[in-house]
């Protein structure tokens, strides 16, 4: 999984650089990501921690990519599976805010999935997330995810308050 870079229109996926450490912090403190996501980086000190623990795939269980802009590079936001184990995984991504309403996350998803399928041999991928964020039911569904349920207050989010979650997935074998 080392060298792995994906593309999608418009898109680059690429592993994490030491130097995404000052747009992360930006990112990652932004509210609307903050809400959604459990993170603690408040400096470039815990940005730079928080990159090197994404770049690292070590574990085999998860690997994570910056989302960036093909034509300047510029960080959009980060995809990952998680949970990778017997032919299953977890997917999840967030944008910055610049680049929301564009079709990033959702084309970003879909190539990441893509490449699970193919290079990981994955036979599903789950997505799972707060029912009250409709912009994520949109990405799920325009990445092929399948609704399959709520989950009653299955996960702590960011803001520290529990959500009923939507079930996504999709299966290699889904057109």
């Amino acid at each position: 999984m080392d060298d792995v870079e994906l593309t999608a229109p418009g898109l680059r996926l690429r592993r994490w650089r030491h130097e995404d450490a000052p747009a992360v912090l930006a990112a990652l403190n932004e509210p609307a990501i903050a809400r959604w996501n459990s993170q603690d980086v408040t400096d470039l000190t815990r940005a730079a921690a928080w990159i090197r623990w994404r770049a690292d795939w070590s574990s085999g269980t998860r690997m994570s990519l910056a989302i960036t802009d093909a034509a300047d590079g510029r960080l959009l936001g980060g995809a990952s599976l998680n949970q990778i184990h017997h032919g299953n995984a977890s997917i999840g991504y967030w944008t910055a805010a610049a680049a929301r309403g564009r079709g990033v996350a959702s084309a970003a998803a879909a190539a990441l999935t893509a490449w699970g399928f193919a290079d990981l041999g994955l036979h599903r991928i789950e997505l799972c997330h707060a029912v009250a964020n409709p912009a994520s039911c949109r990405v799920a569904d325009r990445a092929g995810y399948r609704l399959e349920g709520t989950l009653r207050e299955s996960h702590l989010y960011g803001d520290g308050r529990r959500y009923d979650e939507h079930l996504h997935a999709r299966l290699a074998t889904d057109a």
